[in-house]
Formats: structure tokens, C-alpha cells, sequence
């Protein structure tokens, strides 16, 4: 689980992340990284975006506890805002979830860096 301050929880910081993010996808997630250059350093933070065309309440839920969790393992050698966005195969193709979250997620670091 994602503590409280690494999790992106308002409006504005989503769509500050889209606007100057660098992006990486896979067929199953799409990762956008907005390289903070605060002082002093944040953390990394990070948001989810699953919409509805991925599946019911109960589906996207579970897509993102999945995706919660990958996060938390995952860092960042610089302070970032990174939203996850989860493509319908995020829920129908689950055992390629970690691993192409993981392509994205570094894909997008090398691009921020």
C-alpha cells in the first residue's frame, strides 16, 4: 500500500503531470512522468487513472490494488509526479500486468531523466 504522502490525490496534480509528463506505454498501461524540480526533494508521488471501458467497479478496483502495489516497490533516482494509466487489457491479460508496468515505468524514467 501507497502511503498518504506518495499518492497523488487532487485534480490539479493529474492533469499537472499529463501536461509536461514524459510518456511510455504498453499495451496494457500507460506510464506519465513529471520530473519535479523542488528544493527541498518530494517524494515520488503517484496516481491512477482506470477507467470504465476496463471493467466493473469491482474489476477496476482490483486493477488498481495491483497497480498500488507495484508502485510501492517501484523508485525513482528524482522527486516526480506519475500518473498509471490502466488500458482494458490491464484486467483481461493480468499475469502480463507486472511486467509491462514495469517496461512503462522505466521507459518513462529514461525519458524524464
Amino acid at each position: 500500500m501507497l502511503p498518504r504522502d506518495r499518492r497523488l490525490t487532487r485534480p490539479g496534480e493529474f492533469t499537472g503531470a499529463f501536461k509536461s509528463a514524459s510518456r511510455a506505454g504498453t499495451p496494457s498501461v500507460v506510464v506519465h512522468m513529471h520530473r519535479l524540480d523542488n528544493d527541498p526533494p518530494e517524494l515520488t508521488r503517484v496516481g491512477f487513472v482506470v477507467s470504465k471501458k476496463v471493467g466493473n467497479a469491482v474489476v477496476r478496483n482490483r486493477v488498481k490494488r495491483r497497480l498500488r502495489h507495484m508502485a510501492a516497490a517501484m523508485t525513482t533516482p528524482f522527486p516526480a509526479d506519475v500518473v498509471v494509466r490502466a488500458l482494458p487489457p490491464a484486467a483481461s491479460e493480468p499475469e502480463r500486468l507486472a511486467a509491462d508496468f514495469e517496461s512503462a515505468w522505466h521507459r518513462a524514467q529514461s525519458k524524464a531523466h
